[in-house]
């Protein structure tokens, strides 16, 4: 009779595939009643105001990082490509809490712009939320598979993740100057 053994790696890549599900879905769920079902008390500080700006700024941020960790590892340098990937996933993390913080106090902002320039400002922003929803879990997999060495799953995802990520940082900052330069 053969016994089998519960493989740890298994166990604990299943145990992850929750905890990102959970996560991704705690960050939607509270975004999308931010943008949808929250209405703020009273006007924004100026601390506050400024928070868009911050936000375009740390999309910017993401954006560099993940090209400068893509053209590192193409070198082979990894702990180099390491370092700008986590530092990528941390400006992304502050990005979200500022973005929550924005639209918990201050709510959205209207786009006011009218004529040609208006469809092409919902297509990028429609593209940009859907991928930016995409990019939860596939950013938390992604870095999961690299902490555990599992370099082959991680490139696997890798190359889905990244120019995702890219575009959601870049269509972050032109959502941001079409929002507020326009």
């Amino acid at each position: 009779m053969r016994v089998s053994v519960p493989d740890s790696r298994s166990t604990d890549d299943r145990f992850a595939r929750q905890v990102i599900a959970v996560a991704s879905a705690v960050i939607l769920l509270l975004v999308g009643y931010l943008l949808f079902g929250h209405r703020p008390q009273g006007g924004a500080t100026p601390a506050v105001a400024a928070l868009p700006l911050l936000n375009a700024c740390l999309n910017a941020t993401s954006a560099v990082l993940l090209v400068a960790g893509f053209l590192l590892i193409k070198r082979r340098l990894v702990a180099a490509h390491r370092a700008c990937m986590v530092a990528a996933l941390a400006v992304s993390t502050l990005f979200l809490v500022s973005y929550v913080t924005y639209h918990a106090l201050a709510g959205s902002r209207p786009f006011g712009a009218h004529g040609w320039i208006r469809p092409v400002y919902f297509f990028v922003l429609l593209t940009h939320i859907v991928l930016a929803a995409a990019i939860v879990p596939l950013a938390l997999t992604t870095v999961w598979r690299a902490w555990r060495a599992d370099f082959v799953r991680h490139r696997r995802v890798a190359r889905w993740t990244l120019p995702l990520w890219l575009y959601v940082s870049v269509t972050g900052v032109l959502v941001y100057w079409m929002l507020y330069h326009l």
